[in-house]
């Protein structure tokens, strides 16, 4: 019988961060002139404005998790990124870091406290309690992302084909471009 390891969850939801972001902005490089930032029913009312308030809270939170004391800094921009490509390009680096902080992940690293500097206060979470806010902020919105796309002349990617083992058949070819494996994900 395997080990249990409850870092696991975490790694696994990593690597669907960003295999859901790359699906995502696969579909939005194909969207016609003008659709990335056209007005959309949504939290933010456009795919440009969702996708980068995305980012600019992945920087923030992982900048904590890391140990870092960027805070409020990564929202001095609301939108820093007018294109698909740089914003993706963008995303991708800061979903590396992610998966390297989960794939670092220890128990004890889990249950340390973070710090997050929001201007004049720090705010002490558990990192178990920020990586799964974390996690649920950025489904959350790309869920919304993925609605919107429905409105496009792209049709909206599958997102939910990453945990279990069974759906490797849906993972094509992504894994290997991106240098990963199965058992990367499996393990």
């Amino acid at each position: 019988m395997p080990t249990f390891d409850p870092v696991r969850p975490f790694r696994k939801l990593a690597y669907n961060n960003a295999l859901a972001n790359r699906r995502l902005f696969q579909a939005c490089a194909a969207l016609k002139p003008g659709e990335f930032e056209a007005p959309r029913t949504s939290f933010f009312p456009s795919l440009k404005e969702t996708l980068n308030h995305i980012i600019t809270v992945d920087w923030f939170y992982v900048d904590g998790l890391e140990g870092g004391t960027l805070g409020f800094q990564a929202f001095e921009v609301d939108e820093p990124f007018d294109d698909v490509s740089s914003l993706a390009e963008a995303q991708a680096k800061v979903d590396q870091r992610l998966i390297a902080l989960c794939e670092a992940l220890t128990p004890e690293k889990l249950a340390s406290t973070v710090r997050l500097h929001r201007g004049a206060r720090i705010q002490e979470e558990r990192m178990e309690d920020v990586l799964a806010h974390l996690f649920q902020h950025q489904t959350h919105h790309r869920g919304q992302v993925h609605a919107m796309l429905s409105g496009t002349s792209v049709a909206p990617p599958q997102l939910d084909e990453f945990i279990v083992a069974d759906d490797a058949r849906f993972r094509g070819t992504e894994l290997a471009e991106l240098g990963w494996s199965e058992e990367t994900l499996m393990r």
